[in-house]
């Protein structure tokens, strides 16, 4: 899904980044706490702004009270989904939705390799084996490399909304309808994306993460939808210790619950969803005018029928360009403009997954091509129309002046 990880897992911390792995959110493990330089263009706005009425409120540091509630039906009805549960992060999200379906040990999993770390971690704390399909051209899972990957132990297809994109989810649905496999969409970069005529979380089960990065925030969160009845009560179920009532048990579950807090900051945000958007797309817009034909850079493209919501803006430096992916990353930070891989490596290709029992590490070559050729640019709503221009500029005089 890809949600960063979060202040419990301290990434930033250097001994949590060895030498040869440089940490994908952080400048030299500086830490999140680091001052970025006045005129420093960010990778993303961490402003995660509330309604201070609903703040005030006593009863918001409650979990799973009347906020989360709100919460859940607003966000129910901008997603056109029947059900929406929200929970504590988006990794726990897609934990939830797999255990909801009952997906677990010795069940297979297909996904995409190129996304971050918490697609994975979610399938194997279901207990659940992991496969991996290359990706199309717009780096999402690709439906034709699908086929050949179902045994009689698959259970479920796990498709990325890679940077807020939506997968090909016609032909996803198609393929999974046909051969009585389960759907669960990582949305976690996805917030009012749409496909098709709908958005994405509205035909089926999709988790969303709620992490600070995101399009909308309240710093951890997670929220499933479903178009499921069934699926909406295990969840409900799951995410609180499996009870129906108080001391009321219907199955064995988990303390998944999000607080009244957090639940407010995210309904503030989610009215503005739309505006939020709308401005990502039109910065994305931007960049694309500006930094068409260029030598061996291909900008992000939206294929027809999907609407993108721009969580990232994510370019692919080629072996056509006069420099590499790192080079070019390297112009773009002396320029004082924060660009990085997103993501520097496939999933599975760090040594704690790579002789996993549960992780089967399929032929990707695409996903191999792409990973070291992707950078993401500052895309998001607090940009000018100076930072736009600067990285523009940056990005044109690297890829030129050669």
């Amino acid at each position: 899904m890809p949600a960063d990880p979060g202040p419990s897992a301290d990434p930033h911390a250097p001994s949590a980044c060895p030498a040869d792995i440089r940490c994908p959110r952080c400048r030299d493990c500086a830490g999140p706490g680091s001052a970025l330089p006045a005129d420093r263009v960010a990778k993303a706005d961490p402003a995660a702004a509330a309604d201070p009425a609903a703040l005030a409120d006593p009863a918001a540091m409650l979990a799973g009270g009347a906020q989360v509630a709100e919460l859940e039906r607003a966000f129910a009805t901008a997603h056109g989904a029947a059900h929406a549960v929200a929970v504590s992060n988006g990794t726990t999200a897609l934990v939830a939705a797999l255990r909801a379906h009952g997906i677990g040990a010795g069940d297979e999993v297909i996904t995409t390799p190129l996304t971050f770390v918490a697609t994975l971690n979610a399938i194997l704390e279901a207990g659940a084996v992991a496969r991996f399909a290359d990706i199309a051209d717009d780096l999402t899972i690709d439906p034709a490399r699908l086929a050949s990957l179902v045994t009689p132990r698959t259970r479920a297809l796990l498709p990325v909304h890679l940077y807020g994109l939506p997968a090909a989810m016609a032909e996803i649905y198609e393929f999974a309808a046909a051969r009585g496999l389960t759907v669960i969409e990582d949305a976690a970069q996805a917030h009012g994306a749409r496909s098709g005529a709908v958005p994405v979380g509205s035909a089926g089960t999709a988790a969303f993460s709620l992490y600070g990065s995101k399009n909308i925030t309240c710093g951890e969160g997670g929220i499933v939808t479903t178009a499921d009845d069934d699926i909406a009560w295990r969840l409900q179920l799951l995410r609180n210790h499996g009870m129906r009532q108080p001391y009321d048990y219907v199955l064995p579950g988990y303390n998944y619950r999000l607080t009244d807090l957090q639940a407010a900051i995210a309904t503030a945000q989610l009215a503005r969803l739309p505006r939020i958007n709308a401005s990502r797309a039109a910065n994305a817009a931007r960049l694309s005018d500006g930094l068409a034909g260029l030598p061996g850079l291909v900008r992000p493209a939206v294929p027809p029928g999907r609407v993108h919501a721009w969580h990232q803006y994510v370019v692919q430096v080629t072996a056509a360009a006069p420099i590499d992916r790192d080079q070019l990353g390297k112009c773009l930070d002396a320029a004082g403009i924060d660009a990085r891989p997103y993501y520097p490596a496939l999933v599975h290709d760090y040594a704690c997954y790579r002789d996993h029992p549960r992780v089967i590490i399929d032929a990707t070559p695409r996903a191999c091509r792409a990973v070291r050729e992707v950078l993401a640019l500052p895309v998001h709503p607090m940009l000018t129309s100076g930072d736009i221009d600067r990285i523009v500029s940056c990005v044109r005089t690297a890829l030129t002046d050669r």
